[in-house]
């Protein structure tokens, strides 16, 4: 049988290994980790196809230790005391992969504690989920969290010319990429579906030809002819829900609906849709309508409580009100920008008048003087500084043209007159 070329590229060394410099490139926390042996239990988390497998077995074999894997959806507590027993009886501490941990149950998960605690196993986890939600407490205290990202159009591109190459040798044929973008958009920035979509064009175009071309129109044609194919890997859901997000982001109650129910009969978790709702309550709707937030946190809570299959009405009342309702993402840009700020000017000093002063020393050197209490004052507002000096009048919060921050719009310009711009 012809091994995929995705796993005929997997890199056997962190020299090899693509992306995620920040984990493992010279000098990175994971690497220094590696390097000196000194490895803890962790839990990678990112989106499918950044190398999460490939840095667990990476990491086994610099340190030449065991490694068991075991699969979150194929497992439970049965398989992992079997291997718990193993680690035991071998007197190291063998490393344990576990893939899609956030599938694991809270009782398969606390099978795991003692053993994690105690060092009779490493524990390497794998989840493209938030840790914070799926993963119990007491295990993620015990662990690592490291996060993984998306492979950037560099190494993208390099991973392509040696997927080229390798199916170049392999069929005896000569293949020239003239267009890449479209295989680009089609990955996703997912390693793994780079080269399955290379390998089935490739493929497709291959029968009775020895000089092959690659562009824009025949890649997306053939995918799109073979979706089931080049989707083997079972990931098409994070397509389905990327639909969902920018269905209700688009106001589009009709799509969204569809793309639930897609999902739904697909057996996705329900927590997992109510999650990405609860998100996009405040990333494109926010203060426009503070109501969406409120009603997607209580979506999130009845479908944990409820279930299939009577959690899918939930799911939907939810979905079409996000999607019918006002929308505005003025929250998500003045975090960002505010963030921006800070990277840009660092640990600005803050200003002495809004500073706690606990003790008399404090009190002295002017903390707290000349701070003015709100409530003391009419309409329980006073004009004072609460900015570092350098960021003076900064404008990080832009109410959008909708009727309630309109509203906040009016508010902010009648307190705070041409201060802010508003």
């Amino acid at each position: 049988m012809l091994i995929p070329l995705a796993e005929q590229l997997r890199p056997d060394s962190l020299d090899e290994y693509l992306g995620q410099e920040h984990l493992v490139g010279p000098s990175a926390i994971l690497r220094k980790a590696i390097e000196s042996g000194n490895v803890p239990s962790m839990v990678l988390w990112g989106p499918p196809g950044v190398g999460k497998t490939t840095l667990a077995y990476i990491i086994s074999r610099q340190l030449s230790r065991e490694f068991y894997t075991l699969s979150a959806v194929s497992s439970g507590v049965k398989e992992v005391r079997e291997v718990i027993a193993k680690a035991k009886d071998s007197g190291t501490s063998p490393f344990l992969f576990i893939d899609e941990i956030h599938r694991f149950s809270k009782s398969q998960q606390d099978s795991l504690l003692g053993a994690v605690e105690k060092g009779i196993i490493t524990l390497i986890g794998a989840t493209t989920e938030n840790p914070s939600f799926e993963v119990i407490s007491p295990l993620l205290s015990r662990c690592q969290i490291y996060i993984l990202k998306t492979l950037e159009e560099p190494q993208l591109m390099k991973l392509l010319e040696e997927g080229k190459l390798r199916l170049e040798k392999q069929m005896g044929i000569r293949i020239t990429i003239v267009e890449p973008e479209a295989i680009l958009r089609i990955s996703g920035g997912d390693a793994r579906k780079l080269l399955n979509a290379l390998e089935l064009i490739v493929t497709s175009l291959s029968p009775g030809e020895k000089d092959i071309r690659i562009d824009n129109k025949n890649t997306i044609s053939i995918i799109q002819q073979n979706l089931a194919i080049y989707d083997k890997t079972g990931e098409m859901h994070y397509d389905v829900i990327s639909a969902f997000i920018k269905s209700l982001r688009g106001s589009d109650p009709n799509a969204a609906v569809y793309w639930l129910a897609r999902m739904v009969e697909a057996g996705e978790d329900p927590k997992f849709i109510a999650r990405r709702m609860l998100i996009l309550a405040s990333e494109d709707i926010g203060n426009a309508n503070p109501n969406a937030l409120l009603l997607a946190n209580t979506c999130f809570q009845a479908v944990d409580v409820i279930g299939y299959p009577e959690c899918d009405l939930i799911l939907s009342q939810t979905a079409i009100y996000l999607a019918t309702s006002v929308k505005s993402n003025a929250s998500y840009l003045a975090i960002r920008s505010a963030q921006k700020a800070f990277r840009e000017h660092g640990d600005l000093p803050v200003p002495l008048h809004i500073r706690n002063a606990p003790t008399n020393l404090m009190k002295k050197i002017g903390y707290g003087k000349d701070y003015k209490y709100a409530h003391d004052f009419d309409n329980n507002f006073v004009s004072q500084e609460f900015l570092p000096e350098k960021l003076k009048g900064s404008t990080f919060y832009v109410p959008q043209e909708n009727p309630k921050e309109k509203e906040i719009r009016a508010r902010l310009k009648a307190l705070w007159k041409e201060k802010y711009k508003y």
